[in-house]
């Protein structure tokens, strides 16, 4: 058997006794993971790395990629964050059917959700249409970009502000309406700051996944270089043109992943999420 030091989930002190056949799998598992990343960056061309990806066509990728990607990013918390203080405030009438579908974007194939929002938004669909009269069109565009990427993001950042305020409980919100605070006050003055570190944590992750985006904005949006070709469909073209370029833009979106995770967890950002997530099997 082996035993390992204390960590986030044991007191100080203490030593959790952890089977050996358990350290064999977790070993087997971590390595399963932490190899193909590390063949992939093998397989780079460092020394040529800036001139892979400078090229214009990478250009254009990576600034759409990251244009879009805040701006859905501010979108998911605009929406997302009144979403989870009603998920985890308020009950109603299917609030559990209303909990399922707004998550169900985490477990949808990106190709589904793509396929959904065109029907919806396309010009056929119910709301596609009425904005086609209006003279505004959606579909293959950046905005249709856009749309794709809040939709398959918005469920990281609604789990992390939903696991928050469910840690940090009413009681401090209990206390300013008692001493005379309006809810809107409550909100700004009490709430807000108290589940900040996790409204971080969760736009950090919305942004990362936003920026692996592919499926959806694949189907909803197309690829028009400069207009709705992101980073991870031009290394998708690039793969069979171009390997080079291809291998050297995944390793900006491999960084740019591992920088995201390293924040967001070192910050505590992810226990917001795991509280939801234990939440949704109670």
């Amino acid at each position: 058997m082996s035993r390992s030091g204390a960590g986030p989930g044991g007191a100080a002190g203490t030593r959790a006794v952890v089977p050996g056949w358990v350290v064999a799998v977790a070993v087997l598992g971590a390595t399963f993971v932490v190899v193909p990343v590390g063949v992939l960056a093998t397989r780079a061309d460092w020394e040529h790395l800036p001139a892979l990806v400078t090229g214009p066509a990478a250009l254009d990728a990576l600034g759409l990629s990251l244009w879009t990607a805040v701006a859905s990013t501010l979108a998911c918390v605009v929406v997302g964050v009144p979403l989870a203080l009603v998920l985890a405030r308020t009950w109603f009438p299917g609030h559990a059917a209303l909990r399922a579908v707004v998550l169900l974007p985490l477990v949808l194939p990106p190709v589904v959700s793509g396929l959904a929002l065109l029907a919806t938004l396309g010009r056929r669909g119910p709301v596609g249409g009425l904005l086609e009269d209006l003279g505004i069109g959606v579909a293959f565009t950046t905005t249709a970009v856009v749309v794709a990427h809040t939709y398959v993001s918005l469920p990281f950042l609604v789990l992390s502000v939903e696991g928050a305020l469910r840690v940090a409980g009413t009681r401090g919100e209990l206390a300013a309406a008692t001493l005379g605070a309006s809810p809107n006050r409550t909100f700004w003055v009490v709430t807000l700051p108290a589940i900040g570190p996790a409204l971080a944590g969760g736009a950090l992750l919305a942004f990362a996944r936003s920026l692996g985006e592919f499926g959806a904005t694949l189907t909803f949006a197309g690829s028009l270089q400069g207009v709705t070709r992101t980073l991870p469909i031009e290394i998708y073209l690039l793969r069979e043109t171009d390997p080079d370029a291809a291998v050297a833009l995944s390793m900006v979106l491999v960084l740019a992943a591992l920088v995201v995770v390293a924040v967001v967890h070192s910050a505590g950002g992810t226990r917001g999420l795991r509280t939801a997530l234990g939440g949704s099997r109670g």
